[in-house]
């Protein structure tokens, strides 16, 4: 059984070495960073495939730590921080956190997390390198993944259902990452005929659709509204 590496990242001492012991074991190496210019530096160094990132730190904090590394990697991150408010946990998975947790937290209930996106991780890994499809098949933008082989959505490791009209939209935006389209654009390449002015199909089929690939649907991370215009998929 191959090892998993893990990065605590945290400012406190007592934590990390808290969690070190928490989580060290014969499957698990665990390295530290007391802040995110540490964990950079790291990062550059080891294949880390787990990170629990405090939000409050000094020289780099947690936030920008987590936008930088979400350029780059789509390795899961677990968010810390003594703050409980709505908006600072939708702030951290806006930038590319996977889950979060409140400090005082118990150890046990981390642990259990840590394990949990490990295994999301590992068989998402599994999945692309058994995938024998074209490259060009497989369309991703951090954690959201689909496959046009096999006409398949995963958000993290999980898969989503999507109904077969709800799909042709969503690879129509995953095909052109950036590109905004106008719900009239949409509607005619997915129903293959010409809207009606006051038809709000499209709009009900990407409310549902962001129900089911957001973790805030009203504050989407993948699928944007660009206002005036019609919606876009993130390049990243």
């Amino acid at each position: 059984m191959s090892k998993s590496n893990i990065l605590i990242v945290d400012d406190e001492l007592e934590i990390r070495e808290a969690l070190v012991i928490y989580l060290k074991s014969d499957s698990v190496d665990v390295f530290t960073a007391s802040n995110g210019a540490e964990a950079l530096e790291i990062l550059e160094k080891e294949t880390i495939h787990l990170i629990i990132m405090d939000v409050m730190m000094p020289q780099m904090d947690g936030i920008k730590t987590t936008f930088i590394i979400r350029e780059s990697k789509n390795i899961p991150i677990i968010m810390l921080s003594a703050k409980s408010e709505a908006n600072d946990k939708i702030l951290g998975l806006n930038v590319g956190a996977d889950d979060y947790i409140t400090k005082p937290f118990d150890p046990l209930e981390l642990v259990a997390r840590v394990r949990s996106q490990l295994r999301r991780f590992t068989n998402l890994g599994a999945f692309r390198m058994n995938d024998q499809t074209n490259e060009e098949e497989i369309i991703q933008v951090r954690g959201l993944v689909l496959n046009k082989s096999s006409k398949t959505v995963e958000v993290d490791g999980e898969d989503v259902r999507l109904t077969p009209k709800e799909y042709k939209i969503l690879e129509l935006l995953m095909d052109n990452k950036g590109k905004v389209f106008s719900i009239e654009e949409i509607y005619e390449r997915v129903w293959n005929e010409p809207i009606f002015a006051s038809d709000n199909t499209v709009a009900v089929h990407v409310r549902k659709i962001r129900e089911k690939i957001e973790i805030n649907p009203k504050d989407p991370k993948y699928l944007k509204v660009v206002w005036g215009i019609g919606y876009k998929i993130e390049k990243k």
